[in-house]
C-alpha cells in the first residue's frame, strides 16, 4: 500500500481491480476543509484517462509491472509480433492495445513491453525515434527566416510539424512523449 500524498509522474497502481498510470497530480490545501489530491490516471488495460481525487493520506495499492526488453519484429493481421532479446519467445500484442505507440513503430525497433502478473499490458517507447519523411510540401528557399513549420507525414503515418527546411526522405528525430520534431537525424 502506498499513500497518494507519495503520488508522482509514472507510478502505477491498483485502485478497485484496475490497472492505472499516474499522469499527473496536484496536491490541494483549500483554506477551509480537508486537504486532498487531484490526480490524472491512464488505464493501462485501455488506455482511457481519467481524473480522480483522494482524501490526503488514503491509501492504494502499488502496482507492480514487470518491464522485458524486447523487439518489434512485424504485424500480422490486426495482430503485433515482438521478440524477447534473452529467450528469443515471441509474444503477440492486438493492435487495439499499442494503438497510439504504432504511429512510432518500425521493424527492428528495440521496447520494453509491460506486463503485470504475465499479462501483456502495452510498450513503453524510447523518449526519441528517428523516422523517415514520407510527405510533405516542398521549401521554398528564403521561407526560413520567419521560422514557421508544415505538416510532414512521416513514414508511419505520423503527422508532424516540421520548420520549412525538411524535405521528403530527410530522416528526423521525434518526441514520442508529446509527438513533435526534435531535430535532424
Amino acid at each position: 500500500m502506498i499513500s497518494v500524498n507519495d503520488f508522482r509522474t509514472g507510478l502505477t497502481v491498483e485502485i478497485d481491480g484496475q490497472l492505472y498510470r499516474v499522469l499527473d497530480f496536484q496536491h490541494v490545501k483549500p483554506g477551509k476543509g480537508a486537504a486532498f489530491v487531484r490526480s490524472k490516471l491512464r488505464n493501462l488495460r485501455n488506455g482511457n484517462v481519467t481524473e480522480k481525487t483522494f482524501r490526503a493520506g488514503e491509501k492504494v495499492e502499488k502496482a507492480q509491472i514487470d518491464n522485458r526488453k524486447m523487439q518489434y519484429l512485424y504485424a500480422q493481421g490486426d495482430s503485433h509480433i515482438f521478440m524477447d532479446m534473452e529467450s528469443y519467445e515471441q509474444t503477440e500484442l492486438a493492435g487495439a492495445q499499442i494503438e497510439e505507440e504504432l504511429k512510432y513503430l518500425l521493424e527492428n525497433m528495440e521496447v520494453h513491453i509491460q506486463s503485470y502478473q504475465g499479462e501483456m499490458l502495452g510498450v513503453e517507447l524510447p523518449n526519441t525515434v528517428v523516422l523517415e519523411v514520407a510527405e510533405t510540401e516542398p521549401g521554398i528557399k528564403g521561407d526560413t527566416a520567419s521560422g514557421g513549420t508544415k505538416p510532414a507525414k512521416m513514414q508511419t503515418g505520423l503527422m508532424v510539424n516540421v520548420p520549412f527546411f525538411v524535405n521528403e526522405g530527410d530522416k528526423l528525430i521525434i518526441n514520442t512523449t508529446e509527438g513533435s520534431y526534435v531535430s535532424r537525424a
